[in-house]
């Protein structure tokens, strides 16, 4: 029987289209660190060269996981995600194998450990939606744990100021409201009513890392009942950034769960969830949250001293 060429699809182009890219991704990652090679080593030990005899692998999803992590840093770091489109992404991240992104994140969570970044919150208190988020200014130190949280102006609760330090008590922040009762700071033990007003988040559960520890914590979960992959991958925005998010249902939801669908938006140029979302067994969403400037830091007493001239308390 003659051979007969069928039409592609959309999706086959973008499918093949996207392998190209892969191919594409991974020459330059090794021509890069060739090119490199007499000043620093390979990115993250990448060793490419006996993948193919080309050594050029044929595609991504044949790697080992820790070479697709080891190419998922080097590409991110160098912004290689940029020029393409939000179906070649979601290509991308369907190729790699489920254990790739929870490594590459925790890998990466450890340069969040001592860091300044600004946080959009919005979440159902009481059984209550927060129409306005709050935009705060968060410093967080992980060992020992150390925070500092301002509520900005464009956002509900402005000019509140919190700062936990538990070198000074564990068990208690310090924290004054905005507007004419600024200059009224108290002491409130951290899962008070009073601290628990605005969130269903201690003080202490803030960091980057807290979020990323409850992923990996909620993803043997999901394994356990037989959920491997992600349910969807897509492409999203958040204040003006592409993300990839990835959506998690599970079978039972809570509270065997966190919640019974989360979603996940992947920086694309660091190793952190940039967003979070949590829906309930209802359908309602509880919580949403956006890191943005996410800067690791080197900080100071100061930071976390209610005296400093910085501050209000």
């Amino acid at each position: 029987m003659p051979f007969v060429s069928r039409p592609s699809t959309p999706a086959g182009l973008a499918a093949r289209h996207a392998r190209r890219v892969i191919i594409a991704l991974m020459a330059s990652t090794m021509l890069g660190a060739a090119a490199h090679a007499q000043d620093s080593p390979a990115p993250a030990d990448l060793n490419l060269s006996g993948a193919a005899s080309s050594s050029v692998p044929a595609g991504l999803a044949q790697l080992p996981v820790e070479r697709q992590v080891a190419w998922l840093e080097h590409a991110a770091q160098n912004g290689e995600f940029a020029p393409l489109s939000d179906a070649q992404l979601i290509a991308v991240f369907q190729e790699l194998a489920p254990d790739t992104v929870p490594r590459y994140v925790r890998n990466g969570s450890r340069l969040y450990w001592e860091c300044e970044f600004q946080m959009f919150s919005q979440q159902r208190v009481r059984g209550v939606w927060q129409i306005q988020p709050a935009h705060m200014l968060v410093r967080y130190r992980r060992q020992p744990r150390q925070v500092y949280v301002k509520w900005l102006a464009d956002g509900r609760n402005a000019g509140q100021e919190t700062i936990y330090d538990e070198l000074k008590d564990a068990h208690q922040l310090y924290a004054h409201q905005g507007g004419l009762l600024q200059f009224v700071a108290m002491w409130t033990s951290i899962d008070s009513a009073r601290a628990l007003a605005q969130s269903n988040h201690t003080v202490r559960e803030l960091g980057i890392d807290y979020v990323t520890e409850q992923f990996l914590s909620e993803l043997e979960k999901y394994r356990a009942a037989g959920v491997e992959k992600p349910t969807k991958i897509e492409v999203l925005h958040d204040h003006g950034t592409r993300i990839v998010a990835f959506t998690w249902e599970t079978p039972s939801g809570q509270p065997e769960f966190y919640a019974k669908r989360e979603r996940l938006g992947l920086d694309l140029r660091h190793p952190f969830f940039r967003t979070v979302e949590a829906w309930d067994n209802q359908g309602e969403i509880f919580e949403k949250f956006s890191f943005l400037d996410v800067t690791p830091k080197h900080f100071d007493d100061a930071t976390f001293d209610p005296k400093n001239p910085e501050y209000a308390f």
